[in-house]
């Protein structure tokens, strides 16, 4: 499921279509692949910050909103996947630069395809979110 997931994401950024593999992930159970993916997302934080870590945040509660479509699904989770687990197909440790910006360019791609999705009521649960588990944006400065 994964990989059809990030073959969506590079189809989609290659303008290929993609309508075969989407129809593979129909009967998908996307809650357990929520809380699958949500287990990675914390360490991430901690690693990354608050600037880095806002929009995953943001797709996670796309993702696990009823109403986000499967292609936006699929989307979603190939690029959260794609940052927080640790394969590349640029590794930051060879690459370094280069190993970032893979990652950048999946969120800025995904970004602009779901923004309208995210919501004030998304975003405030991303706010609460990321105070839980990293404090105050004040607290962090001090």
């Amino acid at each position: 499921m994964l990989t059809i997931c990030l073959l969506i994401l590079l189809g989609l950024y290659f303008r290929k279509p993609v309508g075969d593999l989407v129809g593979k992930l129909k009967n998908v159970d996307w809650s357990k692949k929520f809380a699958a993916l949500w287990q990675y997302i914390l360490p991430y934080a901690k690693k990354t910050g608050r600037a880095a870590t806002k929009p995953i945040l943001q797709f996670f509660y796309v993702l696990t909103d009823g109403n986000t479509s499967t292609l936006d699904k699929a989307l979603i989770y190939g690029c959260i996947a794609y940052v927080v687990l640790p394969f590349s197909l640029l590794p930051r440790v060879v690459y370094r630069f280069l190993g970032i910006m893979d990652e950048a360019a999946a969120v800025l791609f995904v970004y602009s395809k779901i923004k309208d999705k995210i919501t004030p009521a998304i975003n405030n649960k991303v706010e609460s979110t990321l105070d839980a588990w990293l404090g105050t944006e004040y607290e962090a400065i001090a």
